[in-house]
């Protein structure tokens, strides 16, 4: 298992060279610049010339790479043009919101994704598995961010049963040491602050975690009737084995293979797919901020965000692999 793992790590240093350059040349290719992007209606030739010189804007692609793979090694991901903060800084900042949201997003597609995909499988044919197939459908066709917007206008516009936006009601005064709300009002045993935060959750994740959950049922419906029909089942039910014994031990830890790997590409994508709902939900991460980046054009932050994306992406891949040898044995022996 070890071997594996310094194989898959070393994997990640020419997929992350890689992606750098993309990256590099992509960002260069947007229309404009970042020195009008950044200037706006004072972008006259003599400004955006003095940028371009500040910021080295105006050398060869090939000499502005160089200079960025050089920060890169030393951990140096640059300055953001907007706010002239450190890029990584700006990342620590923003990163424990998205992670708290996509936990939540995650929880709430696996917690109701996987029950529903195996109660579906053991009533194909019939309403039970109907209902559970069109609402799946209906969770992958409807746009995150309509389903937001719909979620938003009901729940906290209409009825006011949630917030609107944000993370937490400015009004409480909560201490944060990990800018985890949740985890800060576990620490400090602020539990209004914890009630607070959580509710601040619940739009943004319901919305965010509908295409994970639906994508689950489906692989968890596919993946339990395949194993239902397989031989060893039919044997182990022929010998009078207990059905709850078939269940858990035959059927769902067999099952539970395709749906560890739909579950590790998900959390990639949640993390990755937070820049809409954030958006909708004024949601002070990663993804609104990666947001305006694109928009302001800020190069250094998109870079250096899309780079920080691909590795927590790869790492979680990395992770996946793992818990095949702890779901399945055979996979340690191969």
């Amino acid at each position: 298992m070890l071997r594996t793992i310094g194989r898959r790590l070393a994997l990640l240093v020419p997929t992350l060279f890689g992606l750098s350059i993309l990256l590099f040349l992509w960002v260069r290719s947007l229309p404009g610049g970042p020195a009008t992007a950044l200037l706006g209606d004072k972008a006259t030739p003599e400004a955006v010339a003095r940028i371009n010189e500040l910021y080295g804007f105006d050398e060869p692609l090939l000499a502005q790479y160089g200079t960025y793979m050089g920060k890169l090694l030393t951990g140096d991901f640059g300055v953001s043009l907007r706010s002239g903060r450190p890029v990584l800084e700006e990342f620590a900042t923003r990163f424990p919101a998205t992670l708290e949201l996509t936990a939540f997003a995650l929880v709430f597609a696996i917690g109701v994704g996987i029950p529903l995909g195996y109660w579906a499988a053991r009533h194909v044919g019939r309403w039970q598995d109907q209902l559970s197939v069109f609402l799946s459908l209906g969770g992958i066709v409807v746009p995150v961010f309509f389903l937001a917007f719909i979620l938003k206008w009901i729940f906290a516009i209409k009825l006011g049963w949630l917030p609107t936006d944000g993370r937490q009601n400015p009004r409480i005064d909560a201490t944060h040491y990990t800018d985890f709300y949740l985890l800060d009002g576990v620490m400090t045993q602020e539990w209004d602050a914890v009630w607070d935060a959580f509710l601040h959750l619940v739009l943004p994740g319901l919305a965010l975690g509908t295409i994970p959950l639906a994508i689950i049922v489906r692989i968890t419906r596919a993946s339990v009737l395949e194993v239902m029909n397989a031989d060893y089942v039919r044997t182990a039910r022929a010998k009078g084995i207990g059905a709850d014994l078939i269940r858990n031990r035959f059927i769902l830890r067999n099952a539970m293979l395709p749906v560890t790997t739909t579950i590790g590409l998900q959390l990639g994508l949640l993390i990755s797919g937070a820049v809409l709902t954030e958006t909708v939900f004024a949601f002070n991460g990663i993804g609104r901020f990666l947001r305006d980046a694109i928009f302001y054009l800020d190069y250094p932050v998109l870079q250096g965000f899309i780079i920080f994306i691909a590795l927590i992406y790869s790492l979680i891949n990395l992770l996946v692999d793992v818990s095949y040898s702890l779901i399945d044995p055979r996979v340690r022996v191969q």
